[in-house]
């Protein structure tokens, strides 16, 4: 069972990964998060599944209350926010309480900015129960809120004090969002690492299965590949902009389609876009595009935006957080397994409008 040490600025912490691992919960919470009273987060549906035994094991380790709040992208909101920091406080939790998020990319981020604004900030445990949140989004201390203008646009960096991913809550995880979720540990593949893109399809099979012995191998892979970026630039000053890789197409995409597609699906049709794109302006090697299709379609996951129009795309990307100077940037690839940066050491590059559309097209 891996334990991957995550350093940042002032601190550090560990992902414990494997099948089984949740059972450690009262020790992890003892040791490295103690705590007067802990406030579980999980959505309805997450609550329903596996709400009854975390709440087992974190009295085991204080006083705990479970906050509910209803699932769905669209709840990962300012009201939803104001609605748990209330019924924490109504429920006592105080400056010595602690979060501990259960759940998936949404609860993590919603839970994270709860925890970070709370009493100014209590500590977090993450307990993430989809793919996408065990390969990235629990992991490296971004929290954020949704706006009607775009995803993650209220936010603060606010790091873990643990992360526990045992991979055996995937078993209830829909197929689709397995899917979606091994999308993002396909980006880390491109990213950094050919040879773990090139994995993934491999083991598709496996993997689809829900099979926790490759399971635990790729989530290891994609949280290594990101703690060693997050180590080295904690709050996106520069390298870490290489993991928005297909998220300003992505991002946009989401929105634009009213969140009719998983977070990692957008992301797929974002990468492939943005290679696109850099192959355009030479950036990308020719044939990386091709490359990233293949992986995508393996995992049935698609490749094109589809019916959506794109001057919507155009228009909600400049909504993005990543735009400066009023400016859309876009991170790119060299070649698949190595991100691009320019003679001036920055990682992320701005297109021209008629590129970016001539991307979008395909």
């Amino acid at each position: 069972m891996p334990t991957i040490h995550v350093r940042f600025g002032s601190g550090a912490y560990d992902i414990t990964i494997g099948a089984g691992v949740l059972e450690r919960l009262p020790d992890v919470l003892r040791a490295v998060c103690p705590a007067s009273h802990y406030a579980i987060i999980a959505d309805a549906t997450v609550a329903g599944l596996y709400g009854a035994r975390v709440r087992k094991y974190v009295a085991a380790a204080g006083a705990c209350d479970l906050f509910r709040f209803p699932a769905g992208e669209q709840n990962k909101s300012r009201a939803q926010w104001e609605a748990l920091a209330d019924s924490m406080g109504d429920a006592g939790v105080g400056r010595d309480g602690a979060v501990v998020a259960l759940g998936g990319g949404v609860t993590g981020d919603l839970a994270g900015f709860v925890a970070a604004t709370y009493r100014r900030g209590i500590p977090i445990v993450q307990i993430p129960t989809t793919v996408l949140a065990m390969v990235d989004s629990s992991i490296g201390g971004k929290t954020g809120l949704d706006t009607r203008h775009g995803k993650n646009l209220i936010g603060a960096f606010h790091q873990p004090a643990a992360v526990i991913a045992d991979v055996t809550l995937l078993r209830t995880l829909p197929d689709q969002h397995v899917r979606a979720g091994l999308a993002e540990a396909l980006k880390h593949g491109a990213v950094a690492d050919r040879s773990h893109f090139q994995r993934v399809s491999l083991l598709r099979d496996r993997l689809l299965a829900v099979d926790a012995d490759a399971l635990e191998e790729i989530v290891s892979r994609s949280v290594a590949i990101k703690a060693a970026v997050v180590a080295e630039d904690e709050r996106e000053r520069g390298r870490r902009a290489v993991l928005n890789f297909g998220h300003t197409i992505g991002h946009a995409l989401e929105a634009v389609s009213g969140l009719t597609l998983l977070h990692g699906e957008a992301v797929g049709v974002g990468m492939v876009a943005e290679a696109r794109i850099g192959t355009a302006l030479g950036v990308t090697a020719e044939g990386t595009v091709a490359e990233l299709q293949a992986g995508l379609h393996a995992l049935g996951l698609p490749t094109t935006r589809g019916p959506v129009s794109v001057d919507r795309l155009m228009g909600a990307m400049r909504s993005d957080k990543k735009v400066r100077g009023g400016t859309v940037r876009f991170a790119f690839l060299r070649e698949l397994g190595e991100a691009a940066s320019d003679e001036d050491e920055n990682w992320t590059f701005e297109a021209p409008a008629d590129a970016v559309r001539a991307g979008l097209h395909g």
